[in-house]
């Protein structure tokens, strides 16, 4: 017994024709449901994976080397975690279904045309590996194009994050015109090579259309051959017909789903770029030995991508406990030794070693390395939140009333007090509303809620007036007396009162001593002394 029969015959059909009309709804539901749940499960299953290589991408990035940092432009960086993730995600969302429906559409089309007419299909199979034949080669053309209208995007970005970051400069110097100019070359460099894309999409697309065009036309043209000829009956060569439109329209849309298929491979490669970059990496004897010790660094050579090292052969010592400072003109070396302490660079085995301790400090966990020494830069950089939170960013937890404390000892706190909101307010993206010297005062605030039993002073104290300077100072050899202070600066008022000071000189080791020493012979540190008397800088930083 049939279902037709089981509700009633043909004949109960007609005299209750709301039966069909309830199948009807029925069968409508179903299918509205299997829809929902297939189009859920697909935002989901995508939306989880996306979010995974979002989270793996940033957070692999945070554990790259700051020297991978300095090679890579942010823009690109940028581009590669937004818009190369979203043709991934467009990719996974619909082409990927739609490749599997169209895979399947074929299959069962075929083996269908195979159990009417084996001689017709042969002919629909012949079409099958052309289509494959040039999407591969367009595949391979397209892929190039890609790869080149993406690396196009990204210095696009590139070239609107460092003209949004720089525009104070940019007013400053009324850059404007060259600025709009430069971007319009990049974005018209952009927008040409999509034109050019686009052009190789159509020829691409268009073959397809004429290469399914032309198969329809055979199947017409031989199946009616066939019906003629009672070869095959006329319902079945409609129906083969069916099935020949059924797959023509698929080849097609796999001719886009390839295209698609290699922008994505392209945006995918370049993700994978980043992700095969190695991290960061502690041995696995690293240790966390106690840092309020003696550093020592011992013919320490060390050069960037060029063949003339920036630090070359450099030797001295800083006690425990002591203030050192560095002297030297710009290229000297002063920040590469510091960012070489701080393991922002690895010393190369052959050249040198930098223990704290006795320790090398390659032995020593980065982590541990890093929460030890603390660091404040000639431009630090504030995040667009209050100053509590910039201060605090080290310690989310601390109070308010230790905040100010070290806001005082980096003569801040009243500054921060004059404002409407005091310590609650904004200070802008990239702190743009302080000024230099506020910034840096700040910065320095934040590196003492650090509390850290070594500092670095990395010409922190350049943007404020000596007299602040000498505040600074005095506050931090009052409440940090067991802290070892490395002061790096062009400034001899600032040096003046360390316990060592040490003069560089193109890389190299010029002199060393304290202030009366260095001054007592010809060197360096002596021209520049005079040169600053003679200003008047030294005079009133002594009457201070």
């Amino acid at each position: 017994m049939n279902f037709v029969e089981f509700i009633g015959g043909r004949e109960g059909l007609r005299q209750n024709i709301w039966i069909c009309a309830v199948f009807v709804l029925i069968l409508a539901s179903v299918t509205s449901a299997s829809d929902y749940i297939g189009r859920l499960t697909m935002a989901k299953g995508t939306e989880g994976i996306i979010k995974n290589i979002r989270n793996n991408l940033f957070g692999h990035i945070q554990k790259l080397p700051y020297s991978w940092h300095i090679k890579n432009q942010t823009g690109d960086i940028i581009q590669r975690a937004t818009s190369d993730v979203e043709v991934v995600r467009n990719f996974i969302s619909t082409q990927l279904s739609e490749m599997f429906r169209t895979v399947m559409l074929v299959i069962i089309s075929l083996i269908l045309m195979f159990s009417m007419n084996v001689k017709l299909t042969l002919i629909v199979l012949i079409f099958i590996p052309v289509v494959i034949l040039y999407s591969a080669i367009f595949y391979g053309i397209l892929s190039k194009k890609f790869l080149v209208a993406d690396e196009a995007e990204g210095e696009l970005f590139t070239a609107t994050q460092e003209n949004l970051t720089g525009v104070r400069v940019v007013r400053a110097f009324g850059r404007e015109k060259y600025e709009i100019d430069k971007f319009s070359e990049k974005n018209n460099k952009f927008s040409d090579l999509w034109v050019k894309l686009g052009y190789q999409l159509g020829y691409y697309w268009g073959i397809g259309d004429f290469v399914t065009g032309l198969l329809v036309m055979t199947i017409v043209i031989t199946g009616s051959v066939y019906s003629v000829n009672n070869v095959i009956t006329l319902g079945e060569f409609m129906a083969f017909v069916s099935y020949t439109a059924m797959i023509a329209w698929p080849l097609r849309s796999f001719g886009r789903i390839l295209g698609e298929l290699s922008k994505t491979k392209v945006s995918a490669e370049r993700i994978c770029e980043i992700l095969r970059e190695p991290e960061e990496s502690d041995g696995s004897n690293s240790i966390e030995p106690s840092m309020n010790k003696d550093i020592e660094f011992k013919n320490v050579t060390f050069k960037y991508e060029g063949n003339v090292p920036v630090v070359d052969n450099v030797s001295f010592k800083i006690r425990a406990g002591e203030t050192f400072g560095i002297l030297g003109g710009t290229g000297s070396g002063k920040t590469t030794l510091m960012h070489l302490l701080n393991r922002l660079y690895d010393l190369p085995e052959g050249c040198g070693s930098i223990t704290i301790g006795g320790v090398d400090i390659r032995d020593i966990k980065r982590e541990h390395l890093r929460k030890n020494i603390g660091m404040v830069l000639q431009e630090p950089f504030l995040f667009s939140r209050s100053i509590k939170e910039n201060i605090s960013i080290v310690a989310p937890d601390t109070m308010l009333e230790d905040i100010r404390k070290v806001s005082s000892i980096a003569q801040v706190d009243d500054a921060i007090e004059s404002f409407t909101k005091g310590y609650d307010t904004i200070v802008g993206e990239r702190g743009v509303t302080l000024s230099g010297g506020q910034k840096q005062r700040v910065a320095i605030a934040r590196m003492l809620l650090q509390n850290t039993p070594i500092m670095v002073f990395d010409d922190s104290l350049s943007a404020v007036d000596s007299e602040t300077d000498a505040k600074i100072r005095a506050a931090l050899k009052r409440g940090k007396k067991d802290t070892t202070v490395i002061l790096i600066s062009h400034r001899i008022t600032t040096l003046m009162q360390a316990d060592t000071i040490l003069v560089l000189d193109n890389g190299q080791v010029s002199d060393i001593g304290t202030h009366e020493e260095l001054i007592s012979r010809e060197g360096i540190y002596k021209n520049i002394f005079e040169v600053q008397m003679n200003l008047g800088d030294i005079d009133k930083a002594v009457s201070e």
